[in-house]
């Protein structure tokens, strides 16, 4: 049984979707349209500080992973479940059929924009604790005082991101050292994602996604938030503001499709990120991955 999931914001790179200027010229052409700017040139040649603001991220990664996903369902490559990391959950949503190409590249870069203004730079932070384990780091969180600090993504065994305020952070980072953690990664980011920190840009969310309709989804989708399957249009919708807000349970989420059936991942979209960190999480499953146009070749091969 195969799963298709989809990398989120951290996994673009200048360069990436080159090989698809062709067959996806028609969605570059359309993203660009919408965005007001030419997305094929950002994603080719940047220049990084452009390509790594938030809003301009989001839309990015939804069209080369977009494009990749049409090319694999082109060879008849289907999946039983699909899911994605944050924001790798709208590629998800696009390959259920939840929405347009159009919608998603709107839904994307108005959430992107939302998410930037959501706290003053230099307010947020996030990082990446190595080594331990949820509960711990949990009791670390709740052990700082007057600043805001929580779990943002459980992606794996011994890798927990937090969020929260930047003192807060530096903070809890110094007490995960001394409680043992291997390692604490500052990521280079400045908005506090995936923490109540973003409470309110979800009300906004929610009130600019009441002006799509949304279909109930083709392919059971696994929700980040909730680490299990969800088909429903008004459950989707919820699920995706709710995330804003959420941690990411992708650990939960793979050990859920694996669960179900699923013994081949195939990641799709820029970069590899995900494809470790299934492997970390259970390393009997099969794990390919779809970053350029000769890949597809290859995991054909793979799955025959």
């Amino acid at each position: 049984m195969i799963a298709f999931v989809f990398p989120g914001q951290g996994s673009q790179y200048v360069g990436m979707g080159k090989d698809l200027i062709d067959c996806a010229k028609d969605l570059f052409e359309k993203a660009s349209n919408i965005i007001g700017f030419d997305i094929a040139k950002l994603c080719f040649e940047g220049p990084d500080s452009e390509l790594n603001k938030t809003e301009n991220t989001q839309p990015a990664i939804l069209t080369i992973s977009y494009a990749l996903l049409r090319e694999v369902l082109s060879g008849s490559i289907m999946p039983s479940y699909t899911a994605g990391h944050s924001l790798g959950e709208y590629t998800a949503a696009l390959c259920g059929g939840v929405f347009s190409f159009e919608e998603g590249v709107k839904i994307t870069r108005k959430r992107g924009q939302l998410m930037q203004k959501a706290q003053p730079d230099g307010k947020g932070a996030m990082a990446a604790v190595l080594g331990l384990d949820e509960n711990t780091l949990k009791q670390i969180c709740e052990s700082i005082e007057k600043f805001y600090v929580d779990l943002a993504n459980l992606n794996c065994p011994g890798q927990i991101v937090i969020s929260g305020e930047a003192e807060g952070i530096k903070r809890a980072s110094e007490l995960a050292k001394q409680k043992g953690a291997k390692k604490v990664v500052p990521l280079q980011v400045s908005i506090p994602s995936h923490c109540m920190l973003m409470k309110e840009v979800a009300k906004e969310f929610e009130e600019y996604l009441k002006g799509f309709k949304f279909n109930n989804s083709k392919i059971p989708i696994v929700s980040n938030a909730l680490a299990e399957e969800i088909h429903d249009s008004s459950d989707i919708m919820n699920a995706l503001i709710k995330q804003l807000y959420s941690p990411v349970r992708w650990q939960d989420s793979v050990k859920y499709m694996i669960s179900k059936g699923v013994d081949t991942f195939i990641e799709i979209g820029p970069n590899k990120v995900l494809s470790g960190l299934i492997r970390r999480i259970d390393s009997s499953v099969k794990v390919l991955n779809v970053e350029n146009l000769g890949d597809i070749e290859k995991i054909k091969e793979e799955l025959k």
